[in-house]
């Protein structure tokens, strides 16, 4: 599915709350920032919970005298989090994937002083040989958030994981790169998502037989992206579906219920059957 648009230039959310605009603020718009700064309070008491790196167990061995039943097909899930951010945002997304039935989740915290993709890209890369290597899976599923999205594209398409990552979902990810807060630029890593950026031009290079299933969840009110677009993926070499979710910012991505069924959505679906996460029309969760 390739998004060529949307119905209004929508603006970054620090324009929009110019005192000049509040009178015309949708009703939309200001659901989506009361949740927003909801969230943001939330997040900022939960962050110190995340901040260490999870405990990694191995999934126990069945006793040989006990009878064998099927085991669960979904390969493990890896979750990768934002810029200045840690595995505490995914939260609530980890009890939802629990809750129906993916109990082989993992979190990647990659620190906030790293300055390179490639670098971060490269961790992941270790991080999924460790989890195959423990739980006996040849493959993962990642959903990464905003930069966390990128890392994992550029592993996929750049250090050969493609044949690792069986399906990536990204949330909220400049995949064109984004304009938004242009002081940002002082940090490596931020001039690495903008516009034009060596790591971009190196994503929009062919990508001839890349075996993952990309899905990319935008968002019509997320105000770091700009433009909006960049949020999802168009590249002729990559299976790759946008979903256009309504009513939710940036941060409410990984957050929301609704959201998170669309994860699961993408999660469960077959390469034969890729188009079954959301239509062009897109979902409206607010």
């Amino acid at each position: 599915m390739k998004v060529t648009g949307t119905a209004l230039p929508f603006l970054p959310l620090y324009r929009r709350l110019l005192p000049s605009r509040l009178a015309g603020l949708s009703l939309a718009l200001l659901k989506a920032t009361a949740l927003e700064l909801a969230i943001l309070a939330g997040h900022l008491l939960l962050y110190p919970s995340g901040i260490t790196q999870e405990r990694r167990t191995t999934p126990a061995l069945p006793s040989p005298d006990t009878t064998q039943l099927p085991t669960e097909t979904s390969p493990p899930v890896v979750l990768l989090h934002g810029f200045i951010d840690n595995r505490s945002v995914f939260v609530l997304l980890r009890r939802n994937l629990a809750q129906h039935g993916r109990h082989q989740v993992e979190s990647l915290n990659y620190s906030p002083l790293t300055c390179d993709i490639r670098t971060a890209a490269e961790l992941l890369g270790r991080h999924i040989e460790g989890i195959c290597e423990r739980t006996g899976s040849r493959q993962v599923d990642v959903v990464g958030h905003s930069l966390g999205g990128l890392i994992a594209r550029y592993y996929v398409q750049c250090l050969g994981g493609d044949h690792r990552v069986r399906t990536l979902v990204t949330l909220g990810t400049p995949h064109s790169g984004t304009s938004v807060v242009p002081l940002a630029n002082a940090h490596p890593i931020v001039r690495q998502m903008r516009p034009g950026s060596p790591i971009l031009e190196e994503l929009a290079l062919p990508a001839p037989g890349c075996r993952t299933h990309f899905v990319s969840f935008w968002s019509d009110l997320d105000h770091l992206m700009d433009p909006l677009e960049t949020a999802c993926i168009d590249h002729p070499d990559l299976l790759a579906q946008n979903v256009r979710v309504s009513g939710v910012g940036h941060l409410a991505l990984p957050v929301h219920p609704a959201v998170a069924t669309g994860i699961r959505q993408a999660l469960d679906a077959t390469r034969t059957g890729a188009a079954t996460v959301a239509q062009a029309d897109g979902m409206t969760v607010a």
